[in-house]
């Protein structure tokens, strides 16, 4: 088994961070909002998109997968009471010249393999498409 650590803490009112390893990432934890931070929907959505880039990495050489460029939006839906994403809709898109069915063979890869995919997948609706980039 894989595990992960993460501490995060309080800056102020205005915002908070995160670090794990050598990386720190500012959180949008101001009631208000800001700008110049993701707040935690936006993360879960980030996290989710890394999972998929992540992924790609790892199953396009194994594929024999000519990846040379990969783009994610991501679109969630969140219910206020009680608050919860109900939904999360994305689209990737690829450069590639691959066929419709080894692209459709990646996607299927992504989401069998991801870690945030599969989490996700158990507790909201995750709908996404694949495409190729004109």
């Amino acid at each position: 088994m894989l595990e992960y650590e993460v501490t995060a803490r309080r800056i102020d009112s205005h915002g908070s961070e995160a670090r794990t390893k050598e990386a720190r990432i500012v959180l949008d934890t101001d009631m208000a909002g800001r700008d110049d931070a993701f707040n935690p929907a936006e993360m879960l959505l980030a996290s989710l998109a890394a999972c998929m880039l992540k992924g790609a990495e790892r199953v396009a050489p194994m594929l024999k997968f000519d990846l040379r460029d990969m783009a994610i939006t991501l679109h969630g839906v969140r219910q206020d009471s009680p608050p919860k994403m109900v939904r999360i809709d994305y689209e990737i898109l690829v450069d590639t010249d691959e066929t419709d069915q080894r692209l459709d063979l990646l996607h299927r890869n992504l989401r069998k393999f991801g870690t945030i995919s599969n989490t996700l997948a158990e507790a909201t609706e995750l709908v996404g498409t694949i495409r190729r980039k004109s």
